[in-house]
């Protein structure tokens, strides 16, 4: 498997910094298409239940207004799923979402919510909606993604970002075999949480993950160097890390 990796870029904190002091900018419509003209493959967005950064407008002009695909992140609720079913984004991403916390703080619980989550994946495939679930690197959350119908996973890879030296080896091995179980669940898998221009090589090299989203960082990188600087040079070593690694494997 040595297809090219896809990149998407997620815009949320544009919209955080942007809400920070109110108005209009910087806008989040205008980071997509620069993430566009920079090799994104696709642009993410999560519009949570307190709107604490992307808005409901942005998701209107985003779904109106830009070429690439878009990601709806979103919680499994009853406003989400009307909001999506009207806009009907490429994809949806199922997360688990607290009011209290920061960030996604891990992944979703399928095995304890397949109940609640069963209709809103129906609904939303039935609508022509790519639903993908962000899990931890599981076997048992795999397994009950691939048993509810949705065809694309999530690798939630903050442990992984966050764990120190001692502990990367080992949390980088769940995410390759969580991957290859996935592919042999016959699963579209995906990565994301944490990756910065120093931890993304590894995970690159999955050949089973077909893609990554990232935004927190690459946000945080374009202050000091531009928005189409960080993503080109994110681009550059998902590509290297992916080339080198198809490389070895022919060897």
């Amino acid at each position: 498997m040595n297809r090219q990796l896809r990149l998407g870029v997620n815009i949320d904190h544009v919209a955080t910094i942007r809400n920070a002091r109110g108005g209009r900018h910087p806008e989040p419509i205008r980071a997509a298409r620069l993430a566009a003209d920079a090799g994104a493959d696709g642009i993410t967005a999560h519009l949570r239940e307190d709107r604490r950064h992307i808005s409901d407008e942005d998701i209107n002009l985003l779904s109106s207004r830009i070429d690439l695909p878009l990601n709806l992140e979103m919680a499994a609720t009853g406003e989400m799923l009307a909001i999506a079913l009207r806009h009907k984004p490429h994809a949806v991403c199922l997360v688990p979402e607290k009011r209290e916390e920061v960030t996604t703080e891990g992944g979703l619980d399928a095995a304890a919510g397949h109940r609640h989550l069963e209709p809103y994946i129906r609904q939303l495939s039935d609508a022509g909606i790519r639903v993908s679930l962000f899990i931890d690197p599981s076997r048992v959350q795999l397994a009950v993604a691939k048993a509810l119908g949705a065809p694309v996973v999530e690798l939630h890879t903050g442990q992984y970002a966050e764990s120190g030296d001692d502990n990367m080896t080992a949390e980088l091995d769940r995410l390759i075999e969580a991957a290859d179980y996935a592919a042999e669940l016959g699963l579209e898998c995906h990565a994301g949480h944490g990756l910065t221009y120093g931890n993304v090589g590894p995970v690159a090299a999955i050949p089973t993950i077909v893609e990554l989203n990232i935004g927190h960082f690459l946000v945080g990188e374009a202050i000091f160097g531009g928005l189409d600087s960080s993503i080109k040079r994110m681009r550059a070593l998902m590509d290297q890390a992916r080339a080198e690694a198809t490389g070895s494997r022919s060897a």
